[in-house]
């Protein structure tokens, strides 16, 4: 039985979601954030505000939250080529891509991720991707979390196993989830406290939190919370 686990935290909404569905599954959970050379630092602001808002406002959760980890792969600001590493504005590539795809970003995640996991003597490693209402980055797949499991069990000879609570909801079920995991408390903290805009910004608050409002990952959560009202509404 899997009794402790290592969430990779950025701090979004998606995490956030993970985080509280590892804290209400297992006894132990350790976060893990990477700091990429990412152009807009707040995500790294904003996960520390998370993590403190869990351990003061859940005392349910509090003592299962331990120790927070960030791993420091500014190699892919150097490759550069994404809009999220690079001052350019947002576009769709050549081969159907948003330039927000940050390739082997999420490879190498979940790499040292398994590293870590080894070291801490972690069982679980969740992770925030989804298959369903997502921009198409082929490292969100459920084949290539498979195959990554596979790849970290045979290399590190340790029986690890990547969680994907959200690889088959789309966001309005992943609002869902955080209101029946942590009720309005925890959707309130995502509203508030988490973010997700490509664009940094965090000084407009909408219904569903803070963004541009326009990038994909704002247009993602804003009709997922619009969806979520609608169906609490029939």
């Amino acid at each position: 039985m899997h009794t402790t686990a290592l969430v990779m935290f950025s701090g979004g909404q998606d995490s956030t979601t993970c985080l509280a569905h590892a804290l209400s599954q297992y006894e132990r959970v350790e976060t893990l954030g990477f700091d990429y050379g990412q152009r807009h630092s707040v995500e790294m602001t904003q996960r520390l505000r998370v993590l403190e808002k869990i351990r003061t406002d859940f005392a349910q959760w509090a003592p299962k939250l331990r120790d927070d980890h960030v791993l420091n792969l500014d190699v892919l600001k150097q490759i550069g080529g994404s809009s999220l590493t690079d001052d350019v504005a947002f576009a769709m590539q050549a081969d159907g891509l948003p330039n927000t795809f940050v390739p082997g970003r999420n490879l190498l995640f979940l790499t040292l991720a398994g590293a870590l996991a080894y070291r801490r003597g972690l069982q679980v490693i969740v992770n925030g991707v989804c298959e369903t209402d997502f921009s198409g980055y082929p490292d969100c797949r459920d084949d290539t979390m498979k195959a990554m499991q596979l790849a970290l069990n045979l290399g590190l000879e340790r029986r690890l196993r990547i969680a994907t609570p959200l690889m088959w909801i789309d966001k309005a079920a992943t609002w869902q989830m955080a209101h029946t995991l942590g009720g309005e408390a925890l959707v309130q903290l995502i509203v508030q406290d988490t973010h997700t805009c490509y664009e940094g910004t965090r000084d407009v608050l909408h219904d569903w939190g803070y963004g541009c409002g326009t990038c994909p990952a704002c247009d993602l959560r804003a009709k997922g919370w619009q969806r979520w009202k609608q169906a609490q509404a029939v």
